[in-house]
C-alpha cells in the first residue's frame, strides 16, 4: 500500500536573492515541471504548486504517493530542480486529512 508524502521546495540562495537565471536553471525548472506532469499522469501526484510571491519566502509543495521513505526521498532527490541544485528539498511523511470532494 502506498503512503503519502510531501516535499517542500525553496529556490537556492543565489536565485532567491535575485540572482540572474541561467539557461541551465531554466531547463532544470522546465524538466522539474515535466516530471510533475508525468507523476500526475502515472497517478502518484496528489498536488503540486507554489506560492505566488517572488522573494526569499517563496516555496513550492509536492504531495505524492510512494511505497516507503526510501522511495519518497529518492523521488525528491531525483527531481531535476533539486538534483540540479536550483531548489532545495525537504520531505516528510504526510497524510491528506480533507480536500475538496472528500466526504469521509
Amino acid at each position: 500500500m502506498k503512503k503519502e508524502y510531501i516535499y517542500v521546495l525553496r529556490l537556492c540562495e543565489r536565485l532567491s536573492n535575485g540572482g540572474a537565471w541561467t539557461a541551465e536553471d531554466e531547463k532544470a525548472v522546465d524538466d522539474h515541471f515535466e516530471r510533475l506532469k508525468s507523476m500526475n499522469t502515472e497517478g502518484s501526484l496528489i498536488l503540486a504548486g507554489r506560492t505566488q510571491t517572488k522573494d526569499s519566502e517563496t516555496f513550492g509543495l509536492v504531495i505524492f504517493e510512494a511505497a516507503d521513505d526510501n522511495e519518497a526521498e529518492y523521488i525528491m532527490r531525483s527531481d531535476p530542480a533539486v538534483a540540479g541544485k536550483i531548489m532545495t528539498g525537504e520531505f516528510y511523511p504526510y497524510k491528506v486529512a480533507l480536500m475538496r470532494g472528500m466526504t469521509d
